[in-house]
């Protein structure tokens, strides 16, 4: 039993398709099918049903499904804690934050720290918004980086994790182009043509945002697929499989190349926070001077 067999069938599960799955697990195609039928003589039987359409599960595999979430969520529970044992007398600081602004937000945001402040060793952990929460909440480190807003309040208490903004964004309706270069479909759509909708799961911090900011009365939309990644949104709305609220900082470079274009009127964004949390529980000399520089900018 390999760990990566767990994360490949939870993806072909939510994408539903081997290329899709195999592009977001970064393997080749063949490779990820390899694995997926490894998994399944390890198992015993057939986890999905091949076809023309994609891959849907089967029952055992709609049986096996949450047994695979838990266990792969088990397994990287205790391969961080484990880690951050060991990782005591060599890291000075650990820090989450979710996949989006790991990939975007972060990498700009340290380097302008570092310029200012040596650090210390570093350790990210990159997880969704619902993986970021539990970490946070264990004290397993010391920050925790994710977009906020006040229509969808985070778990954290004030007094055990104070935050402070250290940036701002905007959630933007877009979709691939036409021929023309115009939006191949507009919001807020129609009760006879709803437009398709690249949703994000309740995992997703992103999504909760939406869920709780969208006004559903005045929009027409038909979930299509949904994710916790937005990277995976954003690839799925460049192929033009439908709209997908993203964030400005992730989307930039694309709506620049014109390959994603606004759907919708200034009326359909949602401007977001980046917000810094911290635990009280979990700290040290570097944790603190971050945060007294931090805090004395903000």
């Amino acid at each position: 039993m390999d760990l990566d067999w767990l994360k490949d069938f939870l993806a072909l599960a939510e994408l539903k398709t081997f290329s899709r799955a195999a592009e977001a697990r970064n393997v080749s195609q063949p490779a990820f099918s390899r694995r997926i039928r490894a998994l399944e003589d390890w198992v015993g039987t057939p986890l999905f049903l091949r076809g023309a359409q994609g891959a849907a599960l089967t029952a055992a595999g709609a049986h096996f499904r949450p047994a695979a979430d838990a266990l792969a969520r088990g397994l990287e529970r205790a391969r961080r804690a484990t880690r951050a044992v060991g990782d005591r007398e060599t890291v000075t600081l650990s820090l989450a934050a979710t996949h989006a602004l790991s990939f975007t937000f972060f990498p700009h945001w340290i380097r302008g720290l570092l310029q200012l402040q040596a650090l210390g060793a570093l350790n990210l952990v990159s997880d969704s918004m619902e993986a970021c929460e539990a970490i946070l909440l264990a004290d397993e480190v010391h920050f925790l980086l994710c977009h906020v807003h006040p229509e969808a309040p985070t778990r954290f208490e004030p007094d055990r994790f104070p935050s402070l903004c250290v940036g701002d964004d905007v959630l933007v309706p877009l979709c691939a182009p036409d021929a023309a270069g115009r939006p191949i479909w507009s919001l807020p759509g129609t009760p006879t043509a709803p437009v398709p909708h690249l949703a994000y799961s309740q995992a997703s911090g992103l999504g909760r945002i939406l869920a709780a900011c969208r006004d559903g009365a005045r929009t027409h939309m038909a979930t299509g697929l949904t994710s916790h990644l937005a990277a995976t949104l954003m690839t799925m709305a460049r192929d033009g499989h439908g709209i997908a609220w993203l964030p400005q900082t992730m989307a930039a470079e694309d709506r620049a190349r014109g390959s994603l274009v606004r759907a919708g009127p200034d009326a359909f964004d949602i401007p977001i926070e980046i917000r810094l949390f911290r635990s009280l529980a979990c700290r040290n000399q570097a944790a603190d001077a971050l945060w007294d520089r931090l805090a004395r900018e903000a």
